[in-house]
């Protein structure tokens, strides 16, 4: 019989493993970057196709049932290895290939700009930037390095903050001449709003009036906003070009907000590649010069 006869959904499974790893869908939706409906859907997915329930699913808790509990202790290793195994085949074709997961926004308004100085340093490693929403996994050899935008709070990694970000709600020009009551909020779809959450928190803001449109990408979102869209949560590291030309001005009174939100550098457990090694030390030195 052959083998893909017997296995299950790869994604289902990835998924499975990272519920029943934190026994919870909130942080196991976080550490795939995947909203918690798609998760469920995933782990749904797998018991469909293994004939059976995985989890005891509570108001406020999960557990594993026994079958979940002995499926889960055999496909851990199983993965690790694959991993593992990943790893070191990628390390074999190229020593001075370095992939690094990124969001596309710093790509494009942060990282880019930037890189010319790294390949004059370092002109035998080729970096190849992989930009996405879902940002690839460095637990699992996705990408060697990766760039994530957040609080620190990913598990399974080493997380080194690089700089925070400094955030204020901005619009065009024209826009805050309008002086509309209460314009739409641009939001980058993300299924951890914190940006906003935080901010509206800090400054006691009610939000509720506000209407809300989602948008793909922050690159998009800051786009929209030029274009007198609507208002953004301006992350000042990005959108330093705009603020100081005038095409992005403060939508409101209060001051910028020093938030916990930042840039993180995303390593794997273990040492690190001679090429990853090299750019991590260089993105260190840029950010604290920045």
């Amino acid at each position: 019989m052959a083998l893909h006869n017997d296995l299950p959904p790869l994604l289902a499974l990835r998924a499975f493993e990272a519920v029943a790893r934190h026994l919870s869908f909130i942080k196991a939706a976080v550490e795939l970057s995947v909203t918690q409906s798609a998760l469920s859907h995933q782990v749904h997915k797998l018991e469909q196709h293994l004939g059976k329930p995985l989890f005891i699913r509570r108001t406020r808790a999960i557990d594993l049932t026994l079958d979940g509990q002995h499926y889960y202790d055999q496909i851990r290793p199983a993965l690790e290895a694959i991993g593992a195994a990943t790893r070191s085949q990628r390390a074999a074709p190229s020593a001075g290939l370095l992939r690094i997961g990124v969001l596309a926004s710093f790509a494009t308004l942060w990282l880019a700009p930037r890189l010319a100085d790294f390949f004059q340093r370092y002109p035998h490693i080729q970096v190849e930037l992989l930009p996405a929403i879902q940002l690839a996994n460095v637990a699992t050899a996705e990408v060697d390095l990766a760039i994530r935008y957040g609080k620190g709070d990913w598990p399974d990694v080493q997380a080194t903050r690089l700089m925070a970000e400094i955030l204020s709600p901005v619009c065009s020009p024209g826009f805050k001449a309008m002086q509309a009551p209460h314009g739409a909020l641009l939001m980058a779809t993300s299924h951890r709003p914190f940006e906003w959450t935080d901010w509206s928190a800090h400054y006691q803001v009610d939000l509720g009036p506000y209407p809300r449109v989602m948008l793909h990408d922050y690159n998009i979102v800051v786009e929209a906003t030029v274009a007198g869209q609507g208002i953004a949560m301006g992350r000042h590291r990005l959108i330093e070009r705009r603020l100081q030309n005038g095409s992005l001005v403060q939508a409101f009174d209060w001051p910028p907000y020093h938030s916990e939100i930042g840039y993180w550098l995303i390593a794997p457990q273990g040492p690190l590649s001679q090429a990853a090694e090299c750019f991590s030390q260089w993105l260190k030195q840029t950010c604290a010069n920045a």
